[in-house]
């Protein structure tokens, strides 16, 4: 395993700085013709999750779709946003999960409590099973005066790594495989030690010099559909690349003993993989009493006044938490 380009002044030559947990992995294997990002997150995930108190199942969920944001907002060249958002008819009808450029994440979601404990009683409690039927919404937004650009996948009781699979089919047309996982692991400490979330994911993706070793099949009913239902190309190095990948066990993704740049020489050893500096990833929500105003500024003299409670306007922000006051004559 080679070293990225050595960025931080301290180390010396043919020092190699692990990157830990909460930070993106760059990586290459270029005799397999293949590119790709590796996350382990530990605290900032924990930090998000705990902060909102969601029952087991909607946690292990919101944390899939952090983990698979956070895979694909890292690859933005630009300053701007990369938003995941669902809508469906499962118990747990939306989640949004957002990366802001160069570091900032964050998430929630929205759960109906009845159709939890529903499906958590009849043993239906798998990420598919919560989400339900409906859309996966990807959004780029670079911002003001600019052009969003958002693709749609449809919710049809498939995981979100198959989810994301059909999203790269589709609008890009890179073959592409992700690996998401996460676990709630014991930290020893006083009274027996604590809980804490972890989560970890790993995108590959088939990226030769030569356009026709990169072609995907069509999709079922397209022209020169091979309908064999194969949704990669037969290049045998992409064929070896999904090969070793289908070795990892979840717990690896996961494991904090294992690490990211090791979980990759375990993969890639033999083939020789190249890692390059980290990004970090950080919990920190956008919001402000300034953007919150700006939004009530817009509110006519009725709505302000019915969003009055004992004399105070109250907003608490989805993302953080966070509560914000004001008082009525603020917009008079």
């Amino acid at each position: 395993m080679v070293p990225g380009p050595l960025s931080t002044s301290d180390r010396t030559l043919g020092e190699f700085g692990f990157a830990g947990d909460d930070h993106v992995v760059p990586f290459e294997v270029d005799v397999l013709d293949v590119r790709g990002r590796a996350v382990q997150l530990g605290p900032m995930l924990d930090q998000i999750l705990d902060r909102h108190g969601y029952p087991e199942p909607v946690s292990r969920l919101l944390a899939e779709i952090i983990v698979l944001t956070v895979l694909l907002g890292t690859s933005l060249k630009f300053q701007g946003k990369f938003i995941v958002q669902t809508r469906s008819d499962g118990p747990v009808d939306m989640l949004v999960a957002d990366f802001a450029t160069p570091s900032s994440v964050r998430a929630y979601a929205r759960f109906d409590e009845e159709k939890l404990a529903e499906a958590v009683g009849q043993g239906r409690d798998a990420p598919e099973d919560l989400l339900g039927t409906g859309i996966l919404a990807l959004t780029i937004d670079q911002g003001a005066h600019t052009q969003r650009y958002q693709g749609i996948v449809q919710l049809d009781g498939s995981t979100l790594e198959d989810i994301a699979r059909l999203y790269f089919r589709q609008s890009e047309q890179i073959p592409t495989e992700v690996r998401l996982g996460v676990a709630r692991m014991v930290v020893p400490g006083e009274n027996g030690g604590r809980e804490l979330w972890r989560a970890g994911g790993l995108l590959i993706q088939f990226l030769p010099d030569s356009p026709e070793r990169r072609r995907v099949p069509d999709l079922h009913g397209g022209d020169g559909d091979t309908g064999n239902g194969e949704d990669h190309p037969t290049d045998n190095a992409w064929q070896e690349a999904l090969a070793l990948l289908s070795t990892i066990d979840q717990t690896e993704l996961v494991d904090s003993s294992v690490g990211t740049e090791r979980l990759l020489y375990r993969l890639f050893h033999e083939q020789g993989v190249r890692v390059f500096d980290s990004n970090p990833v950080i919990d920190n929500c956008s919001c402000s009493r300034e953007r919150i105003k700006a939004i009530l500024d817009g509110f006519t003299a009725e709505e302000i006044e019915e969003s009055t409670e004992n004399g105070k306007i109250h907003v608490n922000c989805e993302f953080c938490s966070k509560e914000y006051e004001f008082d009525p004559s603020e917009f008079a």
